[in-house]
């Protein structure tokens, strides 16, 4: 299959792509390295990426900025990063995609646990992963062609817990590599609506 990785450089990004390149064509995306150059925030960008890669497969984005800080720190402007690249960034990946993914393609975007067990300062994220995995179910039913859509909410990453660790106490993480196998199911298996937790 011929396969986009949005976020393709990060460092789920990476697993992804070391998950399903042995036996797919990888074309990797990101800011600013990759295949192809995008910026998940911009429809006008996700529309030149589509228009360089042509028809694919199958879509994945492990890609999406949110603002970590505390609710009484969250301003509507702080809270406009996860809305223009978590939340609204994804869901233009379909919205503009539907026409580039071949007859029984499939889409799978991001989410994360703390949609479903809350961390102080991941307010911004929560909400924007929760409305992410609210259009997957949705969609689902409805995107033409057989198309499929799932997310994957993954744990906090081993490989992230110098940046993260502090956000989440208790929380026991998973390898980068663990979460790149849910992705893999969502793009060879036949399932759609779903989100594949890797906690």
């Amino acid at each position: 299959m011929k396969i986009i990785v949005v976020g393709a450089n990060g460092t789920l990004g990476k697993a992804i792509c070391d998950e399903l390149s042995p036996k797919h064509e990888i074309i990797s995306a990101g800011r600013s390295a990759g295949d192809v150059t995008v910026d998940i925030t911009s429809p006008q960008s996700i529309r030149a990426m589509y228009e360089q890669t042509g028809r694919v497969d199958a879509v994945i984005c492990a890609a999406g900025d949110a603002y970590f800080g505390r609710l009484e720190e969250l301003t509507p402007e702080r809270n406009e990063i996860a809305i223009l690249s978590k939340l609204k960034g994804q869901i233009n990946l379909v919205l503009l995609g539907q026409d580039y993914v071949n007859d029984r393609g499939s889409f799978t975007l991001t989410t994360g646990i703390i949609m479903d067990d809350p961390i102080v300062g991941g307010v911004s994220s929560a909400m924007a992963g929760g409305a992410v995995r609210a259009f997957v179910q949705a969609a689902a039913i409805e995107l033409p062609r057989g198309i499929r859509i799932n997310n994957v909410s993954p744990n906090v990453l081993e490989e992230s817990m110098d940046s993260y660790g502090p956000f989440f106490p208790g929380f026991e993480p998973v390898p980068a590599a663990r979460a790149a196998k849910a992705y893999r199911k969502s793009v060879e298996g036949a399932q759609t609506g779903q989100t594949y937790r890797v906690y």
